[in-house]
């Protein structure tokens, strides 16, 4: 296993989360990659999509199947400018590369939102810090382990 994916592992395990990192051979570097190798709708991968508000990086955990509005995003986190983070400053925020970015795990905390839409999946599948690797949690265990804030992110 991955020593980033080994990391996160042992962080839902201290957590006492039970889920199991997994390790696939298709990549899952996409929402709809992800969902296709796990057999599971797009709306329940839990994405981790960079941004930089007015600058500063933030984590929106959104559902696969929805695109950010960053202008409705900003509006509800009071922000004046959201735009997508580049590959190097989502490694310099998290550690971790562009489509295997985990909600957790990162070297400083990151200010967290949640996508509601999420709500409507049982099991939810995050990506584990690399492009292969996930791991099953639910919407009120990632709230929980990541103290994101709820937000809608499509209007």
């Amino acid at each position: 296993m991955h020593p980033t994916s080994a990391k996160i592992m042992d962080l839902l395990a201290a957590r006492g989360l039970h889920s199991q990192v997994r390790t696939l051979t298709d990549s899952t570097r996409t929402a709809a990659e992800a969902a296709a190798a796990l057999g599971c709708e797009v709306g329940a991968i839990a994405s981790s999509l960079v941004f930089l508000a007015d600058g500063a990086p933030i984590l929106v955990l959104t559902s696969g199947s929805h695109r950010v509005d960053t202008d409705l995003l900003a509006d509800q986190i009071g922000a004046r400018v959201i735009a997508r983070a580049d590959a190097a400053a989502v490694r310099a925020a998290t550690g971790q590369p562009i489509g295997g970015v985990a909600p957790v795990g990162h070297p400083a905390p990151v200010p967290t939102y949640i996508d509601v839409e999420l709500k409507k999946h049982g099991e939810l599948w995050a990506a584990a810090g690399t492009p292969h690797s996930v791991f099953e949690i639910s919407y009120d265990d990632l709230v929980s382990l990541t103290g994101a804030a709820e937000v809608a992110v499509e209007s």
